[in-house]
């Protein structure tokens, strides 16, 4: 009777060192003079170095892709699913004001096709690059037993910086702000689980089926689009300090997102009337979903708002760096989130 190796339990050592030979050369063009370490090492070292700021403070944060890969099984491209991750983190530091430094990766399966890891970590490397900031480093594992095999899951945590004395945390929000929104380029990487419940299962719809509400785009197309960093948009505004207070749209939509940022003795008022993307309106329909629901577990076209007592200013700006901005809404007397308009 012979004995069973690594490989026969599930693990293979051979196809993790063939994935992390497929993944060094984009990795490492993330790299700039702040990293240390190369690809491998235990851990990765980067120079703390902050030219120009008197105070820096270091912000984290860490997310994940949630059941959006899913999606990426059934369409089998695993292709933008990384840039969704590292672009999440991007927005979600972004609103305190800072800037990305280095971002680390955890990719979990059942069984590892190195293959598709290698898809999975070019995709984060080339955000990464987008926005100026290292991947430093990140593991990957096997677990068969625990996943499924073909299940892959995708988390990472991001570190940036920002100045004291330029900290955005909405405590210089106050009745009368505008808020300036700027388009989604659809869920993003929230509201996945409802979105597949609608359109997989009880509408029977497959990742290649068309619907004349999406126009040109195949259900799987819509849904897989990459979520937007808005991190190269927003830097004229945070050099000129025009902000008061900044949102990323996830899960909890507008209501859930904004209220996080505003100081006791602050509502706000929204104003729908931007464009909604067309996956949100087959969503809705076929789903049967009430707004009150469909604004609660999706973002509906405002990916990111912005606080300002300078509106004219801000949308200037944002024009003129390519942006779409559009008006979503006033600060407040109150401490609730309301709408004045229709929706989806």
């Amino acid at each position: 009777m012979s004995g069973i190796d690594y490989r026969d339990s599930g693990v293979d050592i051979d196809e993790g060192l063939r994935a992390v030979n497929l993944m060094k050369k984009e990795v490492k063009k993330t790299f700039n003079d702040n990293v240390l370490s190369e690809l491998g090492h235990f851990g990765g070292l980067f120079k703390a170095d902050f030219p120009g700021m008197t105070q820096p403070v270091l912000v984290a944060s860490m997310d994940g892709v949630g059941t959006k890969l899913k999606v990426a099984s059934l369409a089998g491209d695993y292709s933008t699913v990384g840039c969704d991750l590292v672009n999440h983190c991007v927005n979600d530091i972004l609103v305190q004001g800072a800037y990305p430094l280095f971002f680390l990766d955890y990719i979990a399966c059942g069984r590892l096709d190195a293959a598709v890891a290698a898809r999975i970590v070019t995709g984060l490397a080339k955000a990464c690059s987008e926005n100026g900031c290292a991947l430093l480093g990140g593991e990957t594992a096997e677990m068969p037993g625990f996943y499924n095999a073909g299940d892959y899951d995708v988390a990472g945590t991001i570190v940036g910086s920002v100045d004291r004395n330029r900290i955005i945390d909405g405590s210089a929000v106050v009745p009368g702000h505008s808020i300036i929104g700027l388009p989604s380029s659809g869920l993003h990487t929230n509201g996945f689980s409802l979105a597949r419940a609608v359109l997989f299962e009880k509408a029977g719809l497959t990742v290649s089926d068309h619907h004349e509400i999406l126009g040109e785009d195949t259900v799987g197309e819509a849904l897989l689009k990459i979520h937007r960093s808005y991190l190269n948009q927003m830097k004229p505004l945070l050099d000129r300090e025009l902000v008061t207070g900044m949102a990323h749209i996830t899960g909890g939509g507008v209501p859930g997102n904004l209220i996080r940022i505003l100081p006791e003795g602050c509502g706000a008022v929204i104003t729908p009337g931007w464009d909604v993307p067309p996956i949100f309106r087959l969503i809705k329909k076929l789903g049967s979903i009430p707004e009150t629901e469909m604004r609660r577990a999706f973002n509906l076209g405002a990916g990111f708002l912005i606080v300002t007592s300078q509106p004219e200013k801000v949308t200037e700006l944002l024009l003129q760096a390519g942006e779409k901005p559009f008006p979503a809404g006033e600060i407040t007397n109150g401490d609730s989130i309301e709408y004045d308009g229709e929706g989806v």
